[in-house]
């Protein structure tokens, strides 16, 4: 038997430990998700947070078949979708270094910046399988899962978000994905 399932049946009998692992296995991963579409942490962090409200609001709906992330990764999609409709120019996160504590060359922070835009500047359905294949890690199989499409369609994709990408970075430097 597969542990999320397990999880997910102690969770509809109200197992608040079950909730709480539930969370932690699969925050971080949310939350990176979702920093790479909004770029502002806080936001990020809301819409995480709202990706677990709605999977938790429809729990006693969700029928497992062993793809827990992946549905996961559809809700919060949606939820960056929806708030890019709301919301069109959202600065870049800036407060990073003091936050962080961490001591990050000026050259790095100007590369992340230029990476996150040229991702950006990507039409939606490119730059979707770039976040998901390179920062989320995801393989082919799971993304296709994901945006619930063909494989061969994943694989098209990510060869023209490729191509994409190292037309636009380089222009800005020797940038090959």
């Amino acid at each position: 038997m597969n542990a999320d399932f397990l999880m997910i049946k102690r969770m509809r009998q109200g197992d608040e430990a079950a909730f709480d692992m539930f969370v932690r296995k699969y925050y971080g991963e949310i939350l990176n998700y979702c920093h790479y579409h909004c770029f502002d942490r806080a936001y990020a962090e809301d819409l995480a947070q709202e990706t677990f409200l709605h999977f938790f609001a429809k729990l006693s709906d969700y029928h497992d078949k062993g793809k827990t992330k992946n549905y996961l990764y559809t809700i919060a999609g949606n939820l960056c979708r929806d708030f890019y409709r709301k919301k069109k120019d959202i600065p870049a996160e800036h407060g990073d270094l003091e936050q962080n504590a961490v001591y990050v060359s000026l050259d790095s922070v100007i590369e992340r910046i230029a990476v996150e835009e040229a991702v950006k500047s990507l039409p939606p359905e490119f730059g979707e399988v770039i976040i998901l294949y390179y920062f989320q890690g995801l393989k082919m199989r799971e993304i296709a899962d994901v945006l619930q499409v063909k494989v061969s369609l994943v694989k098209y994709r990510l060869k023209q978000a490729k191509k994409m990408l190292g037309q636009r970075m380089g222009e800005e430097g020797a940038y090959e994905f």
